[in-house]
């Protein structure tokens, strides 16, 4: 139950259009990792069908995909959430905001860790896509729509394709 009033407090913090804690049992993000971390559970216990089923339900239900392989931190909000991905051997670190048509995704040549690893604190515009086993450093801020195929350090703002620091 400290999970469930914990997201509600995350949503409710960084969504100004959120007016009250019924409200938040509305929003995409909560039931995506409510689903989540659900399909978590039954996918450490090696129920590998069952987690991908309620993992599929929850992306019918809400558009946020989530695999349930993927390391998720506490404080994840996902705002808008339509189009959102996140693959298996991803792994998201605490209080990460990220926008909708976000893809933490592979390149499709790697085998093993294929998948982004996100530092906590990190903002992820809209439509960005951050593929391969490459890491995204604490307090990093991605733009809307930028490529990143690199790691990118600690407290800097990267945009663009493909993703150049700018700060």
């Amino acid at each position: 139950m400290n999970f469930i009033k914990e997201q509600i407090k995350t949503i409710k913090e960084r969504d100004p259009a959120i007016t009250s804690n019924l409200e938040v049992l509305l929003y995409p993000c909560f039931k995506a990792i409510i689903y989540y971390k659900i399909s978590h559970y039954f996918y450490l216990k090696k129920h590998f069908f069952i987690a991908r089923y309620i993992s599929e339900k929850a992306k019918r239900k809400t558009g946020i995909e989530i695999h349930p392989g993927a390391i998720i931190g506490k404080g994840l909000f996902i705002d808008h959430g339509a189009g959102v991905v996140i693959g298996e051997t991803a792994i998201v670190g605490d209080n990460v905001t990220m926008f909708q048509g976000v893809t933490l995704g592979g390149t499709g040549k790697q085998k093993g860790k294929r998948h982004p690893t996100i530092g906590n604190e990190v903002f992820i515009g809209s439509g960005a896509k951050i593929l391969g086993n490459i890491t995204i450093g604490d307090h990093a801020k991605i733009g809307a729509n930028a490529v990143i195929l690199k790691d990118v350090p600690e407290n800097v703002t990267v945009v663009g394709v493909p993703g150049r620091i700018v700060t």
